[in-house]
């Protein structure tokens, strides 16, 4: 099975530091939907690793989160494309729990519910969060210079980031990258 982890908020929608909290504020970054749509047509199943601490903050619920990702899933079919599950931490960052990136729990997840050994799974963020969690889980880590991310163009990298990185534009250029990635070695 071709799988491939994303983040959300940043990497697919645009992000907010107030919080995205309902779906009139969640809105697809430019060309996201249609590179996440190549990648099923590529053969890619996606689903989505994401922090949703506004759960734990009491900023929204369940129900409303459910809408956001209502939105997502119409958009996406309206490009030929579709996310196959949505993983997502509900816990606030003082509660302690194993799925909040950078924690591996969400990746573990996926992992249990797939059947798979995540070992050299493609999973993209736009955090160092989401960067030390696919590593942790041995997912092959890229990082995309949206969202949180577009404070590392035209800068170094942490140190503290692994030397495998991969670093892209955004999604469409990671959907690029990995689509001629396996092109190339057929």
């Amino acid at each position: 099975m071709k799988l491939v982890i994303l983040d959300r908020d940043g990497t697919i929608n645009l992000d907010s530091a107030d919080y995205v909290k309902s779906p009139e504020e969640w809105a697809p970054l430019p060309g996201a939907l249609e590179a996440i749509a190549r990648l099923n047509h590529a053969g890619w199943h996606v689903v989505i690793a994401s922090n949703q601490s506004g759960l734990g903050r009491g900023l929204f619920d369940v129900s409303t989160l459910n809408a956001m990702h209502t939105k997502m899933h119409k958009l996406l079919a309206a490009v030929g494309g579709r996310i196959d599950a949505v993983f997502y931490c509900p816990h606030a960052p003082d509660e302690g729990c194993r799925c909040r990136k950078p924690e591996p729990g969400l990746f573990e997840q996926i992992g249990e519910r797939y059947g798979l050994d995540l070992a050299g799974v493609p999973a993209v963020g736009d955090t160092a969060r989401d960067v030390l969690a696919s590593v942790a889980a041995g997912c092959e880590p890229h990082l995309v210079l949206t969202g949180k991310g577009a404070t590392y163009r035209g800068r170094s990298l942490p140190e503290t980031f692994p030397k495998a990185l991969r670093v892209h534009d955004d999604l469409a250029a990671f959907a690029d990258f990995l689509i001629a990635r396996e092109t190339a070695a057929a």
